[in-house]
């Protein structure tokens, strides 16, 4: 019985290891990436990360009124409240560019992510 306890302690600890590693990694490893939503304009148009990394991307909107994140070539839609902030995880993602637009108003709120 006492094996048992120690192999089960033993799996625990490798589990925990796993998991905490993966989540200061997370932690250490993200450069801050923020997008903007200002007069229903997505800054900076132009967002660059590098490639084959996971990305948390905080998209702060700070007008009044509601808008999206949306993009197809991500594969990702999110509504932003007025005034709110959300966060968006991408990746890892291959070199290219990747397009992205707010649904709400698409004349003006238009963006890519390109991956270097």
């Amino acid at each position: 019985m006492e094996k048992q306890k120690r192999m089960r302690l033993v799996v625990y600890l490798i589990l925990g290891t796993c998991f905490w590693g993966t989540a200061l990694s997370w932690a250490t490893a993200q450069e801050p990436y923020t997008i903007v939503i200002k007069n229903h304009q997505f800054n900076p148009p132009q967002l660059i990360i590098p490639v084959g990394q996971k990305i948390r991307i905080t998209v702060d909107n700070q007008d009044a009124s509601v808008e999206e994140f949306e993009s197809f070539d991500l594969n990702r839609e999110k509504v932003v409240s007025g005034n709110k902030k959300i966060f968006v995880f991408i990746g890892p993602l291959t070199k290219g560019t990747y397009k992205y637009f707010g649904d709400f108003h698409q004349n003006t709120a238009q963006g890519v992510i390109i991956t270097q």
